[in-house]
Order: structure tokens, then C-alpha cells, then sequence
């Protein structure tokens, strides 16, 4: 890494922090590259950590199961000898080819200068659906995805929505929380009857047929929460120190779909050095396409692998694009 004119300079910008992208940071360093690693989300971790971090996940090689929010940890472990840079909460707007490398505008005009630029961003970026009686609550009492679930002990929180996320959120907090209540505005859920069953087993009350029309505060703190039921002639009440609006995500690849890149149901396509057609530019996981391709965590894992080999022999034509075996390494 290297500072010069208001750029910041790395071997290699990674655009997601996902399984992929974590991945591609630890191994970037393991071949002696400086990185960094933007995502759009203030957390990394990508899809896992915002849909699925309290899910068992059960085709990672290795582990017979591994709790989502594990495994994204595990991955920031292994990076961190390397000590990549991570630029949370910032997008990546516009990509610019220059002499020997790339230029990255993040959003606020920051600038970043790679070598290479190595795209992991997934199915997109996340937008929340948003929660119109939360409008101005983000952040002051209501979130849309859990990171830590200490942060709701002993609260009492609402979940809002009908999906497996907003399910998964219930039974994670039911154990640590005063008390959960989940509230949907239609009377069928979209969530696995099997999760549906084992939040009603627990005793939480699911309210159905419901909105949330109102948050209500006490000294400036969410305190409750108003919901209107079909049908019935009063709104309800409910205790809330907090909310969490897990309606769903909308996803799309925004700027990155304006690089010059050949994309096709948001995939780019590669080829079998995880390469795009514009030079310096390589994308591994999800957002990569090629014949044949499956969409797994492992398949990500082995494409951010080979994308960093063969951008280290990019970077530095004497390097060897095999670098031996990490269990050799002292």
C-alpha cells in the first residue's frame, strides 16, 4: 500500500466482501499482495452475513456445519496476518483504466489505485426493502439484519416480515431477548413450514394479517411500537426497544454494470483464469460466469484462489502462478 496525490495505492481492490472476497483477501496475502476490500454493506460477510448469519451452512469442506456468522469470522481471522484494508459502507462508482493499473472512485470521491481489481460482490449490492413506518428510525432502534445478537439481550423486540430471514432473526433472539414477537401483514408466510413450526413450538407470538403503522418513542428511545390488525377496530400496542425490518433485499449490480464489462442476468463473464474482457479486471463467486458454473460458498473459495495466482503473474511476470503449498510455508 502506498499514498500519493490523494490516491491510495494496493496490488489488488477487492469489490465484495463476501465468503469470496474475504477469501481472496487472505490469499491475496499469502502471495505478498497489499489489498483492500470495499463493500457497500457495513458489515462484512456479503449475503451470509445479512440473510443467514445464525444458519447452519453444510457444504463448506472441512466442517461437517458451520454457523454462518462463524464462518465469515473465521475468514476475517485468516486474513488478518496480512492486514487487508476494509472500506465498509462505501461503494465503488466508477472504474477507470490507467497506465499500469486501475483507478477506483468510491462514493465521496475517495480514490484508490490497484494493480488489479478483483470483483466479488455477489448477487449485488443489498438494498433493504424498506419499512415505511420506520422512516427515520434506521439505526435509532431499528436494523435490518443482525450482526451481533448480544446487542438484543434482554430487549424486546418486534421482527418484521414473513420470509426464512425474518424467521431465522425470531428463533436467533428467542434465547436472548425479553421477548420476541413477529409481525406479517399477510396471513401465509413465504418462510419454511418447518421454521414456522419451531418459532410457534417456542411460544412466540406471531401476530398475522398486521402492520406496523407507528414507532413510538420515550426520551428519545424507541419504546413501542403500533400495529394495526385487519379487521380490528383499535391498534395494538406492542413493547419494542427494537425492530428489526427483515422484508428483504433487492439486489443489482449498480455502476458495476456501467464498466465495460460483458454481463448477462447480472453474472460477468470470465474466462478460466477467473479474467473479464477488460484487462486488470477478474471476478470470482457468484458474480462470475462461465459454462458449467455452480453457485456454492467452495466453488468461490477455488475461483478466488485461481483469480489471485493468476493476478500475482499479472503483477510480477517472475512469479511463479503455483505457489506451493501453504502447509510448506513457515
Amino acid at each position: 500500500m502506498s499514498e500519493s496525490a490523494g490516491e491510495t495505492s494496493y496490488d489488488l481492490v477487492i469489490i465484495g466482501a463476501g465468503p469470496t472476497g474475504l477469501f481472496a483477501a487472505y490469499y491475496a496475502g499469502f502471495r505478498g499482495l497489499s489489498m483492500a476490500v470495499v463493500d457497500s454493506l457495513p458489515e462484512a460477510g456479503g449475503q451470509v452475513t445479512a440473510m443467514y448469519p445464525e444458519k447452519m451452512i453444510y457444504d463448506v469442506g472441512g466442517f461437517a456445519e458451520i454457523r454462518g456468522r462463524d464462518l465469515v469470522q473465521g475468514l476475517l481471522d485468516q486474513a488478518a496476518p496480512w492486514k487487508p484494508a476494509y472500506l465498509l459502507g462505501r461503494k465503488a462508482e466508477k472504474l477507470e483504466s490507467v497506465e499500469d493499473g486501475i483507478t477506483i472512485t468510491l462514493d465521496g470521491g475517495q480514490a484508490l489505485r490497484a494493480g488489479a481489481v478483483l470483483i466479488t460482490a455477489g448477487i449485488g449490492e443489498f438494498t433493504p426493502r424498506p419499512l415505511p413506518a420506520g422512516n427515520g428510525w434506521l439505526g435509532r432502534g431499528m436494523v435490518h439484519f443482525v450482526p451481533a445478537l448480544r446487542a438484543h439481550a434482554g430487549q424486546h423486540v418486534v421482527v418484521v416480515g414473513g420470509g426464512d430471514s425474518a424467521f431465522d432473526w425470531v428463533l436467533a433472539l428467542h434465547p436472548v431477548a425479553a421477548s420476541v414477537t413477529l409481525v406479517h401483514r399477510r396471513a401465509k408466510f413465504r418462510a419454511a413450514e418447518s421454521i414456522v413450526r419451531q418459532a410457534r413450538e417456542l411460544g412466540v407470538r406471531i401476530v398475522t394479517d398486521a402492520e406496523v403503522t407507528r414507532f413510538l418513542d420515550r426520551d428519545g428511545a424507541l419504546a413501542e411500537v403500533e400495529i394495526q390488525v385487519k379487521g380490528a377496530e383499535a391498534a395494538e400496542v406492542l413493547p419494542a426497544d427494537s425492530v428489526v425490518a427483515a422484508l428483504g433485499f433487492t439486489a443489482d449490480l449498480g455502476p458495476i454494470e456501467s464498466w465495460g464489462l460483458k454481463i448477462d442476468h447480472r453474472a460477468i463473464a470470465v474466462d478460466s483464469t477467473m479474467a473479464t474482457p477488460r484487462e486488470r479486471v477478474y471476478a470470482a463467486g457468484d458474480v462470475a460466469a462461465y459454462p458449467g458454473k455452480v453457485k456454492l460458498i467452495a466453488t468461490g473459495f477455488g475461483e478466488a484462489a485461481t483469480a489471485v495466482n493468476n493476478i500475482a503473474v499479472l503483477l510480477d511476470p517472475d512469479a511463479h502462478l503455483f505457489p506451493g503449498h501453504s502447509s510448506n510455508a513457515e
